[in-house]
């Protein structure tokens, strides 16, 4: 038996995206609570050097993941047969930008990204949330896959003001001293 969609009534909200803006305001609050806790414990300027300091570890972090990124593709173009292993520059980059947040609890995050042990749970962590995000959108019985080709093929032939050219591409013909470029004038009708 297959789900009707009503298309009339957006779908429900999930319970995440319901949460989500709370989950942001506990995350703010106990980030601010935590710089105030170790502000009284070392002082404000030893703080301030420790957030400036991931500030530069953060933006070091991501050029480095960046340059590294680059490399492994030029490397792919010069010897498409080469299989170089993934480095999680993905992973690399968010915690930089963790890094670069201010804020402690964040900085212990970007840490977990780092460290190869727990970057393999934080993978196994994300495949499954991957996976669960795209059960949760898609309409009972629907492939995500199929759905986003047929999405991609759309964007593909409608024009950016929603006209659809529907057509060939047909070559010119070309003569020995290059393309057939006269003037003709419209045949009347």
């Amino acid at each position: 038996m297959t789900e009707q969609v009503d298309r009339g009534r957006p779908a429900p909200r999930g319970r995440l995206r319901r949460v989500l803006p709370l989950l942001v305001a506990a995350w703010l609050v106990l980030e601010i609570w935590l710089v105030m806790v170790v502000a009284d414990a070392i002082g404000w300027l030893a703080v301030l050097v420790l957030l400036l300091a991931g500030l530069f570890l953060g933006g070091w972090l991501i050029r480095r993941a960046g340059s590294r990124a680059f490399s492994q593709a030029v490397e792919q173009t010069r010897n498409p047969q080469s299989q170089q292993p993934q480095t999680g520059t993905s992973m690399t980059v968010l915690a930089g930008l963790l890094l670069m947040v201010p804020g402690f609890l964040s900085d212990v995050l970007a840490v977990t990204l780092l460290l190869p042990p727990t970057r393999a749970l934080w993978r196994g962590l994300g495949r499954r949330v991957g996976r669960a995000a795209l059960r949760s959108t898609a309409p009972r019985g629907a492939d995500p896959f199929a759905d986003a080709l047929h999405l991609q093929e759309q964007l593909r032939i409608h024009r950016p003001d929603g006209k659809v050219i529907q057509g060939e591409v047909v070559d010119q013909p070309t003569r020995p001293d290059g393309p057939d470029t006269d003037y003709r004038p419209p045949l009347a009708k």
